[in-house]
């Protein structure tokens, strides 16, 4: 039997089909499914994929599934998932009973009870699958498929496994038009396409009420880090085959193992990478350790993802984020130092929180001032500490699991005031004057240098020598942000 296997990525839940170009993420790669096919493929499988955001309808999807008429048929799930590959899971077995669908993912994990009610699905599998995934296609194609439904993947070396299938998404987008410059489209000025991401390791040493402790259920309760040289190799290999001009680590907090960070920047330098990338990182760890941070910039970080959550201290020990406000605005001010971008996360609408501690963090935002803003209104995820109090305490207003996507739009719990909530969402945003006018006046000023310099070199704004040989301009130099203004 030359088993033929489909995996599903059923990410339409926030933009739905035809969705690949749609903001900021629509376009990433599942690194999930990625990885399961470059273990597969690595036992001799054949791995295809149907990426629902590339599809027009649900009458598409069977059109297309009847095209690849697979053997088996995996997904992934989380919990904004659910509705999706319930659909998908019925569409399957409409067109051949006979097909074998197997999933997994995050929310068969974290709520297996509630997994398990949907229809049209043979297996279940919790945890990681790298290791599972291709026993499981061995045993069906030898005709001895598994006797048990749910089924706890097996724990892999992070170092020994293939690196992700970037393919699998690339040659699926191009299969409907979507011809992209890079194996993942790029969302911001700093990190030029082509860009990729990146994943250096899986879990978190922190304990955030609104995270934890369900992601440990899924990694295990410490961070499972890559080795340096594993990774400078894959980087090698998107070198060679996509040429990235930037990237991005996907990691939950890839600072909080200074050593590595030490170790990687020596490594990515000694190689001859230069390209920019951004990774996340939190604002204790910015502030404690900022000669790593100067380290990271040598080696090319543009920019940070900072979970700052709250501007109420009361509101972060609920949250058990261990960090304060004031660290948060310290590790701003060392950013805007650095030249380092900010992209800020932070929530609204956390259970008990008033009205005043909401304009706390309101005011927190417009001090800090992030190049990128991220905020959300609180979702109770399961699997999490903070989703059981808003359980036990009956605050969920969440009807149905496409609510459970991150957008600050709809209410999530009882007790709060949405249209208040919207409008110091706006607020928070709405710079101050004096921040604008400093952003205003270092473009100029770096516009203003590097014109300087053009001219100096006898060169038009196109780069093009007025006469005489070409030179090659140099880029200006960086001023630091207190002589910039």
């Amino acid at each position: 039997m030359n088993l033929k296997t489909t995996l599903i990525y059923p990410g339409i839940a926030g933009r739905g089909f035809n969705s690949l170009k749609q903001g900021m993420d629509a376009g990433w790669i599942s690194h999930g499914l990625a990885s399961l096919s470059a273990a597969a493929k690595a036992e001799g499988f054949e791995i295809d994929l149907i990426d629902l955001r590339a599809l027009q309808s649900w009458d598409h999807f069977r059109d297309v599934l009847a095209e690849r008429r697979p053997d088996v048929v995996g997904l992934t799930m989380m919990s904004v998932d659910y509705n999706p590959v319930r659909v998908a899971c019925q569409i399957v077995k409409e067109y051949d009973p006979n097909i074998i669908t197997i999933v997994g993912g995050p929310h068969v994990t974290l709520a297996l009870e509630d997994s398990m009610r949907i229809p049209n699905v043979d297996y279940l599998v919790t945890h990681e699958a790298e290791i599972t995934f291709p026993e499981m296609l061995k045993a069906i194609e030898m005709g001895r498929p598994p006797d048990r439904r749910i089924i706890r993947g097996k724990t892999p070396d992070l170092d020994a496994i293939p690196f992700a299938d970037r393919d699998l998404f690339l040659e699926e987008w191009r299969k409907f038009g979507y011809d992209l410059d890079s194996p993942e489209v790029p969302f911001v000025k700093e990190l030029p396409p082509p860009f990729v991401t990146i994943i250096a390791g899986r879990g978190c040493n922190y304990n955030c009420s609104f995270c934890k402790p369900g992601e440990d259920y899924i990694f295990g309760k410490r961070t499972r880090r890559r080795s340096v040289e594993n990774v400078i190799e894959e980087l090698k290999m998107l070198r060679d085959r996509y040429h990235f001009a930037s990237f991005m680590f996907h990691d939950d907090c890839l600072t909080e193992d200074r050593d590595w960070v030490i170790e990687f920047t020596r490594r990515y330098q000694e190689e001859g990478f230069t390209q920019p990338f951004f990774c996340q990182s939190r604002a204790d760890i910015i502030v404690r350790h900022e000669d790593m941070v100067d380290r990271m910039v040598e080696a090319g970080l543009k920019g940070y993802f900072i979970g700052f959550e709250s501007g109420n201290q009361r509101i972060l020990n609920l949250l058990r984020k261990g960090t304060t406000v004031e660290q948060n605005l310290e590790a701003a001010r060392i950013c805007r130092e650095k030249g380092i971008t900010i992209w800020a996360n932070y929530m609204l609408g956390i259970p008990t929180e008033t009205k005043e501690e909401v304009m706390d963090t309101v005011r927190m935002m417009k001090e800090i001032d992030p190049d990128y803003y991220s905020p959300a209104f609180y979702t109770p995820h399961p699997g999490t500490d903070l989703y059981d109090y808003v359980v036990e305490h009956d605050l969920s207003r969440i009807t149905d699991y496409d609510s459970y996507r991150r957008n600050p739009t709809e209410p999530k719990i009882k007790g709060q005031d949405y249209e208040f909530l919207k409008w110091a969402l706006q607020e928070s945003q709405r710079r101050k004057p004096i921040n604008a006018l400093k952003r205003w006046v270092r473009a100029q000023r770096e516009r203003f240098t590097w014109e300087r310099i053009m001219r100096k070199l006898g060169l038009n704004r196109d780069g093009i020598h007025r006469g005489g040989p070409p030179a090659t301009p140099r880029p200006p130099r960086r001023e630091p942000a207190h002589q910039a203004g």
